[in-house]
Parts: C-alpha cells; sequence; structure tokens
C-alpha cells in the first residue's frame, strides 16, 4: 500500500476556493482504480492548515492518479492559491493490526 500525507495553508481570503478545490478533488480521485481512501481535514491546532490523507493500492495506481490531467491542475491552482508551497509525502507501507502489535509486545 501507498499512502501519501501532504498539507496546503489556506487564510480567510482563499479558504473557501482552496476548500471547494480540494473537495473536489478528493472525491474525484476516490473514483479513480486502486484509491483505497482520498480525504482532506482540516487541522485542529492550524485552522488554516487542510490535510491531505490518502491510501493507494500500489504504486502504479498513484503514478496514474498523478498522471491524470485534473491532478496536475489541481496541484497548479492549489500552488497558485495557497500562502505558501503546499507539501507532499510519499510511503510504502505494510498494514498491520492490533494483534500483531500484542504479540510483539508479549514477546519482547
Amino acid at each position: 500500500m501507498i499512502i501519501v500525507t501532504g498539507h496546503v495553508l489556506t487564510n480567510t481570503e482563499n479558504r473557501a476556493a482552496i476548500e471547494a478545490k480540494c473537495i473536489a478533488h478528493s472525491q474525484r480521485s476516490r473514483a479513480e482504480p486502486g484509491c483505497l481512501a482520498h480525504n482532506v481535514h482540516a487541522d485542529c491546532e492550524q485552522p488554516d492548515r487542510l490535510v491531505f490523507v490518502e491510501k493507494w493500492q500500489d504504486r502504479a495506481s498513484l503514478l496514474t492518479h498523478f498522471a491524470v490531467p485534473e491532478s496536475g491542475a489541481f496541484v497548479q491552482a492549489i500552488s497558485r492559491l495557497s500562502t505558501e508551497r503546499p507539501v507532499m509525502d510519499i510511503y510504502e507501507a505494510t498494514g498491520i493490526g492490533p494483534a500483531d502489535l500484542k504479540d510483539q509486545a508479549s514477546s519482547s
């Protein structure tokens, strides 16, 4: 699984426009093959920061997502509106469950 996190900073003047673009992008992205989750959230400690959390089935799905013209247009639009350059981090992850953690804790 591939996990993508990121954030964009807003302000009073641009928040509504950025939120609308972020919501539309997340909704569109969730319909793409290989997208397991794609959401945008407000940061409770820094309300002008909108945080993305995405989960993709595999690297190929994410690369296909990046190649969609609407994805590129979204990044360009958000970059113009944001008060700072948007941030994105990408991770390759293997899921573990609570039972896995319990087993490790008891064997230590």
